[in-house]
């Protein structure tokens, strides 16, 4: 599995779960960076129950909000990030909150996976407590994860009564998510969309969203990779893509067959982009 430089790392997937370390920690450990037009590369810190840090910060309840979320030995400066965030400010004003939970993603695999619906759920209460402190509302909430993280957005969005506009899971995570209740689901969202394109290596192959899109077949190698680690994170970069230009266009699917043979001819949906008033 790739590491913060995206550097395939082997990884044993029956590696024990430091469950002290578990207990050590919460979803208080989170952090919130706010990014804003008034301050695209200096992030201001949102602390949970901090009533100040919302109000001297660029927050603004009438704007959209946009989350984004990193996945395993990622963090809060992972290139994602900062694509992502770009991609948002250059074609719309909003708030973007990126997530760094750091100290969890950087354990060994299966710890950080057991740790995910804790932090999905602390994140979940921190945009209620945001809204119900400095206003806003769940209409206009987008929340975007990638790996691990595209888990802990489903867990945020249920957490939030699976209200937010639009969930968007980014080539979730695989291994050991498979059946797995805690997963990124049709229940977190109003409109919940997955983009896969490492499917049954580093991501889940199977639909579990309203809308799951299989560019290039959905597998290992996208275009331009060889290894599966440059296609997991493919995703992030489609994304960032049609954010800026909607550009990309599926067709609906008879079979997962279908999907990974690119022969799907039926219906069209654009994948990805910005616009929380999309459903399909």
């Amino acid at each position: 599995m790739p590491d913060g430089e995206g550097v395939p790392k082997l990884v044993d997937l029956h590696e024990p779960v430091n469950e002290a370390f578990l207990q050590s920690r919460n979803g208080a450990n989170n952090r919130y960076w706010l990014f804003t037009r008034q301050n695209r590369n200096s992030a201001q810190t949102l602390t949970n129950g901090n009533a100040n840090s919302v109000r001297n910060s660029n927050y603004r309840a009438n704007r959209p909000l946009k989350v984004i979320v990193h996945g395993w030995n990622n963090d809060g400066n992972s290139p994602m990030n900062p694509m992502i965030t770009a991609a948002f400010l250059d074609t719309q004003d909003c708030n973007v909150i990126v997530v760094d939970w750091r100290q969890l993603a950087n354990q060994n695999y299966n710890t950080a996976a057991r740790g995910v619906p804790d932090v999905g759920n602390h994140l979940g209460r921190f945009i209620q407590w945001l809204f119900n402190t400095a206003g806003g509302n769940w209409n206009n909430v987008h929340l975007v994860g990638f790996s691990l993280g595209a888990h802990v957005v489903g867990n945020a969005g249920r957490a939030g009564g699976g209200q937010a506009r639009r969930v968007t899971g980014l080539d979730p995570a695989g291994p050991t998510w498979g059946g797995n209740s805690n997963a990124l689901n049709r229940n977190s969202g109003r409109y919940v969309e997955a983009i896969h394109t490492d499917g049954r290596i580093l991501g889940i192959m199977d639909a579990i969203a309203d809308a799951d899109f299989y560019p290039n077949g959905g597998r290992n190698p996208q275009p331009g990779c060889v290894i599966s680690t440059c296609s997991h994170g493919r995703a992030t970069e489609l994304f960032a893509a049609t954010v800026y230009h909607n550009h990309l266009v599926g067709r609906r699917c008879g079979n997962i067959w279908e999907a990974e043979l690119s022969t799907c001819n039926g219906a069209t949906l654009n994948m990805g982009n910005g616009n929380l008033s999309k459903s399909g």
